[in-house]
């Protein structure tokens, strides 16, 4: 153990008691601005008509820069110093344990997923619905999201056709009319995945800034921090395609985001004389955590959003360069500006 870093329990700063209960709600507020707005706002007749498409759509890869950059910056490289802590034991010091843990939380939640679209194709298959993994024949839909029609045309009563993209044309989103919308399970199963790792994630944040000594600066970082985040996982949910009886499923997910920094706030002030993120146990437990969470945001973020949004995205592909170079540089914006916050949280 080293002799820089106390490796009791305990330990955790007293200093801005005041501030740090205010924190509590100053983070919920921007937590949850960041993640029920671009829901509120897809969803909200009169926010919908107040905002042009286009901003919709920028904040869209805007969130998928953050969420890719969320999972190296803010997790994976955490989760190495917190797996190489001076506190462990040498055994610790062995093996990159947390490069290890984010291998397997990858190929855990693709054989999750696999399972599951393999599941649900065969359920559809049973209806006489065919199910395109690579989105080819349908002109805007996501690869591995969108089932097409075979034989009997069915209506889909879950696209809204009259969205726009960038340009004024359907939304990428959107399918041709007679095609079935994405399945609600498989849109439900990927937006749990993302919201796993980032409450995960988002409680740890709550649990240091209430015990970290160089609170104040912690503290302006991790506002704009939850509000990208949050902006991340609120345009994720904000484009589900669910049938009505699951609506409000994008609003329960943008409140649970909301929540789970403040919550980890308050019991990092309720354990504050007992809890020492140093502490060998605190390490283990965060480091694994956030290994795994950043295999699920890792995952998620070139798979799920990269992937989906412009390699097996027939519009994006047939795009304009320069509807793709905004696309592009957008996202890289969000990556950036979230990657930057790492060199202070």
């Amino acid at each position: 153990m080293s002799d820089d870093v106390y490796c009791g329990s305990g330990g955790g700063a007293n200093t801005y008691f005041g501030l740090r209960v205010a924190s509590v709600f100053i983070i919920l507020a921007t937590s949850m601005t960041g993640a029920l707005f671009p829901v509120l706002a897809k969803r909200t007749k009169w926010l919908n008509d107040l905002i042009p498409p286009l901003a919709l759509q920028i904040a869209k890869y805007f969130a998928s820069g953050v969420i890719i950059a969320t999972a190296f910056i803010h997790l994976l490289d955490p989760a190495m110093a917190e797996l190489s802590s001076p506190c462990l034991s040498p055994e610790w010091l062995n093996y990159p344990y947390a490069l290890g843990i984010s291998l397997c939380s990858i190929f855990t939640i693709f054989i999750t997923e696999l399972v599951a679209f393999r599941w649900g194709t065969a359920k559809l298959a049973k209806l006489g619905i065919t199910h395109d993994a690579h989105g080819h024949g349908m002109p805007s839909q996501h690869a591995a999201h969108g089932p097409e029609g075979a034989g009997p045309v069915v209506e889909s009563k879950t696209i809204e056709s009259e969205e726009k993209d960038f340009t004024g044309a359907p939304d990428v989103e959107t399918g041709p009319v007679g095609s079935i919308a994405d399945s609600a399970t498989a849109q439900i199963i990927g937006v749990a995945i993302l919201e796993f790792g980032v409450l995960l994630h988002s409680i740890l944040i709550g649990l240091t800034l209430a015990v970290d000594p160089s609170f104040k600066i912690l503290f302006v970082v991790i506002v704009f921090h939850q509000m990208f985040e949050g902006l991340g996982v609120g345009s994720r949910l904000a484009y589900m395609r669910l049938p009505p009886a699951y609506n409000y499923i994008p609003v329960v997910g943008a409140c649970l985001y909301g929540i789970t920094t403040p919550i980890g706030i308050a019991a990092g002030l309720g354990v504050r004389t007992t809890y020492n993120p140093n502490s060998p146990t605190a390490s283990i437990v965060s480091g694994v955590l956030d290994a795994f969470s950043s295999g699920i945001l890792i995952y998620t973020g070139l798979v799920e959003l990269i992937a989906h949004e412009f390699v097996f995205n027939r519009e994006m592909m047939e795009a304009s360069n320069g509807k793709l170079a905004l696309a592009l540089g957008v996202m890289m914006l969000g990556a950036g500006l979230m990657a930057l916050l790492g060199r202070w949280a």
